[in-house]
């Protein structure tokens, strides 16, 4: 039996006290499907996120007599104590009549959830645990609405756009810094490998942050610190100051690369989630590809060199102003913790607490997770070593691109830097088709393998993966061999749709098989890919110029498309063996 008193405190034969103001609904019982908070991580990264419980338990002890009595405070007109309303402004308290509703849907939790237990049956739920209200509270990110949850995808892809962009069109100012500090141009593309290389260990740094301090704050905090160095590049007198504040900007810049995703599964299911990650990783490429298209026509104009990182700084506070405004926190553990707070000081029951505060930051453990164990993996893992390969040597031909589009059109063909840049346009094309390929593939088959077998199929991401490995070689080869000056530009410009394509379909299908294999410790795996290809990307243009100017164009990217058929064979292999090696694994969950 369940008691419901004016003072706004619904009490049970049991003695459990719960407060129940309408919206903030308080159940007796926290469901028993809490995540562990490896789980809860590792869900954040790949959206298979387990469902939260249902409810908001927000009950205390009873107290004594006395204390009820000393501890009585004024009602206001809901019936509710002062003291309780206080602190709660934002929720809509707005008649006696919601809260009495409230106290009949908590009496009706509570005999329902006693009702089924078996007699002698210990409470192993904690009462002052707080969850989510219902699989349909509007706290739950799950929950926001479609509009906003697209909202949201689009903002952070453009705050994504911009560090990529940023690290592509520094390659335009290559010639003209060189001339002006007196170095080779070999020297001068550091600026571009530097800021690259700083996405190698960015990770390190803001992954953890975004797990004890959610998405929104290190989020924000890596983007104004990439914005704040491109000045000192804009006004940079020494090369000192370009390549230090290039790879500090590229470490800070790192902090959207590495939150964006788990942002996205915080609020997207399995299906949505992989529309909205191809969102987001085709504005993790377009930006690169469009740098130099900016930086080409910026560095020929009499802005100069100076303003690419001008347009930069400006881009960033434009889209960082409006992602501020319009992201929220996603992180389920810290919305809860921030929610428990809150109802902690409106009802000075300092034992209502969410799962999240149960666990002290163990900072050991995360240095274990990102320091050692991902190389642990990548040692161990042949599943993560094969994809990290292939991802790496992909992600090192999109960047020696930037170095070698200008060689093919500029010095081959002689046309100016502005127009040199435009072939470019045509791997942006190629990424969205490779974007709406994999929409259409996730919604038809991808959703209909999920619907039969109950739960996501890793190999099933193979299968695009398996396209573009056929498409970028491809387009290699045909950029190659129709790069003579006395044949017509567009087939070669055309080659580039292929290109592109190419390099989205097997980077993101990459990306996703290994959050779908790894799960739990996917956090240690993406760690430990984005290391490694992150070191190819700021590798692969510094020998592009000296491949290019000695094997020539043809040859130079025939070489390359023969690596990429050797890497061809990885996600068949996955497809047709990937589940047995899979059950092999000591790190596949």
């Amino acid at each position: 039996m369940a008691e419901g008193y004016e003072d706004g405190i619904t009490r049970t034969s049991s003695g459990r006290q719960t407060y129940a103001p309408d919206g903030l609904s308080s159940v007796g019982h926290s469901t028993s499907g809490q995540e562990a908070p490896e789980q809860s991580r590792a869900a954040s990264i790949s959206g298979t996120t387990t469902a939260h419980s249902t409810r908001s338990s927000i009950s205390g002890p009873r107290g004594s007599k006395e204390d009820n009595d000393q501890d009585q405070k004024p009602k206001n007109k809901t019936g509710l104590p002062a003291g309780l309303t206080a602190g709660l402004n934002e929720e809509n308290f707005s008649s006696a009549a919601d809260v009495e509703m409230q106290r009949e849907r908590t009496n009706r939790s509570l005999n329902e959830k006693d009702d089924e237990k078996d007699e002698g049956e210990e409470e192993e739920n904690d009462p002052n645990l707080v969850d989510w209200d219902g699989p349909d509270d509007p706290g739950n990110p799950m929950n926001f609405p479609a509009w906003k949850k697209w909202l949201i995808t689009v903002v952070a892809g453009l705050m994504t756009f911009s560090v990529t962009f940023a690290s592509s069109v520094f390659s335009t100012a290559t010639t003209p810094t060189s001339q002006e500090f007196g170095v080779s141009t070999e020297v001068m593309i550091l600026g571009t490998s530097l800021f690259v290389l700083g996405f190698a260990f960015g990770p390190i740094v803001w992954s953890p942050f975004s797990e004890l301090f959610g998405r929104k704050l290190p989020l924000f905090i890596g983007f104004f610190i990439f914005a704040i160095f491109q000045i000192p590049v804009a006004v940079a007198q020494n090369l000192e100051a370009i390549f230090i504040c290039r790879f500090l900007g590229g470490f800070a810049a790192s902090a959207p690369l590495g939150i964006v995703g788990g942002l996205l599964a915080d609020i997207f299911g399995p299906i949505d989630r992989g529309i909205a990650v191809a969102v987001f990783a085709s504005a993790t490429f377009v930006g690169p590809v469009a740098g130099p298209i900016v930086g080409g026509f910026i560095t020929m104009s009499h802005l100069g060199w100076r303003w690419t990182a001008w347009i930069t700084l400006i881009m960033a506070g434009f889209f960082g102003l409006i992602g501020f405004v319009v992201i929220p926190e996603t992180l389920a553990p810290v919305l809860l913790s921030r929610r428990a707070k809150k109802i902690r000081f409106a009802t000075k029951n300092w034992a209502i607490h969410a799962k999240a505060d149960e666990n002290e930051v163990n900072m050991k453990e995360l240095a274990h997770r990102y320091l050692l164990k991902p190389f642990q993996m990548l040692a161990m893992e042949p599943i993560l070593l094969l994809v990290t390969l292939y991802m790496g040597f992909i992600y090192g031909f999109l960047y020696l691109c930037f170095e070698a589009y200008p060689i093919a059109f500029q010095q081959e063909r002689g046309w100016n830097a502005g127009v040199g840049a435009l072939p470019f346009a045509a791997i942006i094309v190629g990424v969205a088709f490779g974007s709406i390929f994999i929409c259409f593939f996730t919604k038809t088959r991808f959703a209909r393998k999920m619907k039969e077998h109950g739960e996501v199929v890793p190999e099933e991401r193979m299968i695009p993966m398996i396209v573009g490995g056929a498409l970028l070689p491809i387009g290699m080869f045909w950029f190659a061999w129709t790069s003579n000056p006395n044949i017509l530009w567009v087939p070669q410009v055309i080659s580039g749709a292929f290109i592109g394509a190419g390099v989205l379909l097997v980077f993101l299908q990459g990306l996703n098989y290994i959050i779908d294999v790894y799960k739990v410790n996917a956090n240690s795996a993406i760690a430990a890919n984005t290391f490694f290809r992150s070191w190819l990307g700021a590798g692969f243009p510094l020998f592009a110029t000296y491949l290019f100017q000695n094997l020539g164009v043809p040859w130079a990217m025939s070489l390359l498309g023969f690596l990429t058929l050797a890497l061809f064979p990885v996600p068949i292999l996955f497809f047709i063996y990937g589940e047995k090696i899979r059950k092999l694994s000591k790190f596949s969950a």
